[in-house]
C-alpha cells in the first residue's frame, strides 16, 4: 500500500490494517477465503488510495500447502541508498548484495519499490537466474543500457543480465517527484499454467476440483462478523464480497 488505508480479513485468522509502506502477504496455497476493504472513514472523507497487488505462482509441489498470512509493516522493508543518495530502494521480498527483504516467499523471487530523484540513475545488481521485470508507478525516464524511453503505466521487460539500471528524467511532470519504479523477478518456474477467475493451477482437472472444493465449503469459512465493504447509500443494498 503506497498511499491510503486497507483492511483485510481471511478464513484461516489473518488479517489486520495496512497503510502507507505497509505490505501484506498472504498464501493461498490449498485454499482461502478472503475479504479486502478500505475503511469507510476513507472512503467517505475521500483523498488518494495507492497501492499494488502482485499474483505471485507457485511452483506445482507447493501448491496446495496451508494459507499463510503475513503483514508487513513499512519499518521492516530493508531501505538501501545509491552512493550519491539520488536513489531510495524499498526491498519487500528477496535480495540486493546480501541485503534481504521480510517477504516469506516459496517462490524464489524478488520485489522491491524503488524512487529515482530527477537525473539519477539507479543502478541495480540483480540474480541473473531470475527473470526481470519493471513498472513505472509515476514519473518518467529511461532504462536498460540502450537507454529507452519510459512513463508512468509501462512495463520493461529485461533480457537476461545481472544488472538492472534505470536513469531518471531531469524534469518530472507536476504529479511526481521522482520516478517511482516497481522492480520485480523471479525464478522461472516453466510449468503449464491453467487459470479461472482467482483459482490459479496446472491442468483444468485441478481447476474442477479447486471450483468444487470452493462450493463444497472446503476452502473454510469468513467469520460472521467480518468487515464488509462500505456502501455510502442511505438505503444501501447488502453485498457479499468474498474473494479466493
Amino acid at each position: 500500500m503506497i498511499d491510503g488505508i486497507f483492511l483485510h480479513q481471511d478464513s484461516h485468522g489473518g488479517g489486520g490494517v495496512i497503510s502507507d509502506g505497509d505490505t501484506q502477504w498472504m498464501t493461498a496455497g490449498g485454499g482461502i477465503l478472503h475479504i479486502e476493504t478500505p475503511p469507510e472513514q476513507l472512503v467517505v472523507s475521500g483523498g488518494l488510495f495507492h497501492g499494488i497487488q502482485l499474483w505471485v505462482n507457485l511452483p506445482a509441489k507447493d501448491k496446495m500447502i496451508a494459507p499463510a498470512y503475513q503483514g508487513l509493516e513499512a519499518r521492516q522493508v530493508v531501505l538501501l541508498s545509491s552512493l550519491d543518495a539520488g536513489s531510495l530502494v524499498r526491498i519487500i521480498a528477496g535480495d540486493i548484495d546480501d541485503h534481504r527483504g521480510p517477504g516469506s516467499t516459496h517462490t524464489p523471487m524478488a520485489l522491491m519499490h524503488a524512487s529515482v530523484s530527477p537525473g539519477a540513475v539507479l543502478e541495480l545488481p540483480w540474480n541473473p537466474h531470475f527473470n526481470a521485470l519493471v513498472y513505472v508507478l509515476a514519473g518518467s525516464g529511461r532504462v536498460g543500457s540502450e537507454l529507452r524511453p519510459v512513463h508512468a503505466g509501462q512495463l520493461v521487460a529485461f533480457g537476461p543480465g545481472d544488472w538492472i539500471r534505470a536513469q531518471a528524467d531531469d524534469r518530472q511532470d507536476s504529479r511526481t517527484v521522482h520516478l517511482e519504479l516497481l522492480v520485480l523477478g523471479g525464478q522461472p518456474i516453466r510449468e503449464p499454467v491453467e487459470h479461472y477467475g482467482p483459482f490459479v493451477m496446472n491442468t483444468r482437472s485441478e481447476i474442477v476440483q479447486a471450483l468444487e472444493d470452493f462450493e463444497a465449503g472446503r476452502l473454510g469459512t469468513v467469520p460472521a462478523n467480518a468487515l464488509m465493504p462500505h456502501v455510502p447509500d442511505p438505503n444501501p443494498i447488502r453485498v457479499e464480497h468474498t474473494g479466493i
